[in-house]
């Protein structure tokens, strides 16, 4: 049956893994399920998101301007989720689910995640990555828990920075992801590197003009008011957001001998139901077991296409209700991979 939103916090040795032997079908046999119109591209809806978008960022960026101090936390959270919706706009262009036209993917794709200093090329090989291994302990670059032995083995330093990430400062754990991956040409294979640092350099020369700009003309503080203010709002999000996607007590990593295709991309994801402005602000990102099935499908078409693999594939899906005490349960007990119960915590005994 399809998990329920009030389901009670798990304990790690309660916790049951379905094992992937039991998933007698395919991947393919999961997409053909799932209506043709799911899959059709609409120029009026992804335009209209586009505007959308664009027009929540510069309401955003109005609000810092002429708000008063007290409600510039207010101001800068809103513009970083409007932000956020760029990125999922993009997130399509690197799918090439948001237009027919490749070259007007890479554009737009490019042009939406400047300002966020994300190289496109770059991000959009690995995310690709991440959707071919989802959820194998050895290729996913995700969300990838760390075993026991890794933990172990690693320095007192990296133990504290995985802990923090882990725990408390989860929000920040998509920062050290953009930084540690996306700036590096030999995270992809070398026929796609070139391509990675076009993009690279369409990002530094993007950032060498911008910034000097900014503080030349509004000073240090117009820097972090206007930019890295909004930027960690956004990040705020991306972390939120990518954690959750596949991180729960119920939610399993498999070692490649294990790891079953179909049975990861649909049990794999959690569906998790956000405020209805932040799910407006931000393209359905968070309707994320269809996307998982297929990236062809285009943002605005995961709601449908979600209520068919509910109907088809229901028994499979974990789907939750976003709260504070859910996010708690997460970044209390999901730490360190046990092949056995998903999950065991930094303080748990073997």
């Amino acid at each position: 049956m399809t998990a329920t939103t009030d389901k009670p916090a798990c304990k790690a040795e309660q916790t049951a893994i379905a094992p992937t032997t039991h998933a007698n079908f395919e991947l393919k046999d999961v997409i053909k399920s799932i209506p043709r119109e799911c899959f059709e591209k609409n120029r009026v809806k992804a335009w209209f998101n586009v505007f959308l978008s664009t027009a929540a960022v510069s309401l955003g960026y109005i609000a810092i301007a002429y708000c008063p101090w007290y409600l510039l936390p207010v101001a800068w959270f809103f513009t970083g989720t409007a932000l956020t919706g760029w990125f999922v706009i993009a997130h399509d262009c690197g799918h090439r689910s948001f237009a027919q036209r490749r070259w007007v993917n890479d554009g737009v794709g490019h042009l939406l995640m400047l300002p966020l200093i994300y190289p496109f090329h770059s991000w959009r090989l690995l995310h690709n990555h991440h959707h071919a291994h989802t959820n194998k302990m050895e290729e996913d670059n995700g969300w990838r828990p760390w075993t026991r032995e890794e933990y172990a083995s690693a320095s007192p330093f990296m133990r504290g920075f995985y802990r923090s990430l882990r725990g408390r400062l989860w929000w920040l754990a998509s920062i050290a992801h953009w930084a540690t991956l996306h700036f590096d040409p030999r995270q992809v294979k070398p026929r796609h590197r070139n391509a990675v640092r076009r993009s690279i350099a369409v990002v530094v020369i993007f950032a060498t003009i911008f910034f000097p700009a900014l503080i030349l003309t509004t000073g240090v503080w117009g820097f972090v008011k206007f930019w890295l203010m909004p930027w960690l709002g956004y990040h705020f999000w991306m972390s939120t957001f990518t954690l959750v996607h596949h991180t729960d007590p119920e939610i399993q990593f498999y070692p490649a001998a294990q790891w079953h295709e179909a049975y990861s991309q649909l049990a794999g994801t959690l569906h998790c139901t956000y405020p209805r402005w932040v799910e407006i602000l931000c393209h359905n990102i968070n309707v994320h077991v269809p996307h998982h099935i297929s990236a062809a499908i285009p943002s605005y078409n995961l709601p449908m296409a979600y209520a068919s693999l509910k109907q088809n594939w229901g028994e499979y899906i974990q789907e939750r209700q976003f709260s504070w005490a859910m996010m708690q349960r997460i970044i209390n007990h999901c730490h360190l991979y046990d092949p056995r119960v998903a999950y065991q915590p930094f303080d748990r005994d073997r």
